[in-house]
């Protein structure tokens, strides 16, 4: 992976994922969790962290929609125009893995979700990085999601590595709509 010079604290989070902790960092409405994807045990810390199943999946997200070419050759160029059309931005795509992300990624889906935000912290962690990392919400199953980094640090504690900066002005999380049927799962 490449490490880039950036600031410290992007490339101290970036370390900590890249030694299999579970990173809690600033998106668009909320702050989110975070490991590297190809880590089993960051991404079974996570979910023991965030007590949610394995099977629902996860979704990856990036800075750059570059990040995402391996998921997106069998898309048509009329799916491609819809998802980069719709990115950066509070837009979460469910696009056909074809085996290409593990089972602890995916769940029982045979799709996977993915976004390409525009918030700074997360184009700075995966341009660090060189790729997309797991996301979800920094919050226990049921209870609502940290809009700051202190009720994340409520939730959590020490059990993850907190990154600077701020969550952005949307009220809402991203709205999830599946690429093939163009059916919209969750409103944003």
């Amino acid at each position: 992976m490449n490490i880039q010079p950036q600031q410290p604290r992007i490339q101290q989070s970036v370390h900590h994922m890249l030694a299999g902790g579970v990173l809690a960092y600033p998106t668009e409405a909320v702050w989110g969790l975070g490991c590297c994807l190809d880590d089993e045990a960051a991404v079974e810390q996570l979910l023991t962290l965030k007590r949610r199943p394995v099977h629902k999946g996860l979704i990856l997200v990036s800075g750059s929609s570059d990040h995402f070419a391996f998921l997106l050759k069998r898309c048509t160029q009329e799916q491609l125009q819809r998802l980069l059309a719709s990115w950066p931005g509070p837009n979460t795509w469910l696009v056909p893995h074809y085996g290409l992300v593990p089972a602890w990624i995916s769940g029982r889906h045979a799709t996977v979700a993915i976004r390409v935000s525009a918030h700074p912290v997360i184009h700075s962690l995966t341009a660090t990085l060189g790729g997309p990392i797991v996301s979800t919400s920094a919050n226990p199953q049921g209870l609502a999601p940290a809009r700051t980094a202190l009720r994340s640090r409520v939730y959590f504690g020490n059990a993850v590595h907190y990154c600077t900066g701020t969550v952005g002005k949307s009220n809402n999380p991203s709205q999830i709509r599946d690429l093939i049927s163009g059916q919209i799962v969750r409103p944003g």
